[in-house]
């Protein structure tokens, strides 16, 4: 069984920055790309970003390229999310999500997701 915890959100001003923690169980922690997601209300789940096994790729959906950044330490089992010039339209729960196999970009290619963190950039 491997779990993932998320921390670090928050109620932020536009403009202001977080930074949001996952910590995953299993020793096999470093075998897989991690992901982070986000969804709003009424809205369905979008990707936000993914680091490959190594930390020595990343990749960013366009909404988020420039402001936020994607990070991971395999010794603390830990894939991290900073968020900065947060903006209204940020505001969502933040998961992140084990990659099993599949696109990036999709969701069904993540095998185990967190509860999710709540974001919420006031303006």
């Amino acid at each position: 069984q491997v779990l993932l915890v998320e921390s670090g959100g928050g109620l932020v001003q536009a403009g202001g920055s977080l930074r949001l923690s996952c910590a995953g169980s299993g020793r096999t922690f470093s075998s897989y790309a991690m992901g982070w997601f986000r969804q709003a209300p009424g809205k369905e789940r979008e990707f936000v970003a993914v680091i490959n096994r190594s930390g020595g790729y990343t990749y960013y959906a366009d909404s988020v390229k420039g402001r936020f950044t994607i990070s991971r330490d395999n010794a603390k089992n830990t894939v991290y999310l900073q968020l900065n010039s947060l903006k209204p339209e940020d505001t969502a729960v933040y998961y992140c999500a084990r990659h099993g196999s599949g696109s990036y970009y999709n969701t069904g290619a993540y095998d185990y997701w967190g509860q999710g963190t709540q974001v919420t950039v006031s303006s």
